[in-house]
């Protein structure tokens, strides 16, 4: 998945999607799932041993795994 396509995010499961009546939301995108859980593990890991970092790297890398976890969906 190009980062054009995943700002589209057309072709990407929701995670939670819900309907209640005449009332549907999609949820967040499968990929911002993963992706979250993604930097929540890299966060807490550092933060465990005392690395915390630059977090602003983080949120390529979590979508970066999250777009490998995606692919690996597929196969």
């Amino acid at each position: 998945m190009t980062k054009d396509e995943a700002l589209h995010m057309s072709e990407t499961p929701t995670a939670f999607p819900w309907t209640h009546g005449d009332l549907t939301c999609t949820g967040m995108t499968l990929r911002d799932y993963f992706a979250a859980k993604a930097m929540q593990a890299a966060i807490t890991g550092c933060a465990t041993r005392g690395e915390v970092g630059i977090y602003s790297n983080w949120a390529g890398l979590a979508y970066d795994m999250a777009d490998a976890m995606l692919k690996a969906r597929e196969a």
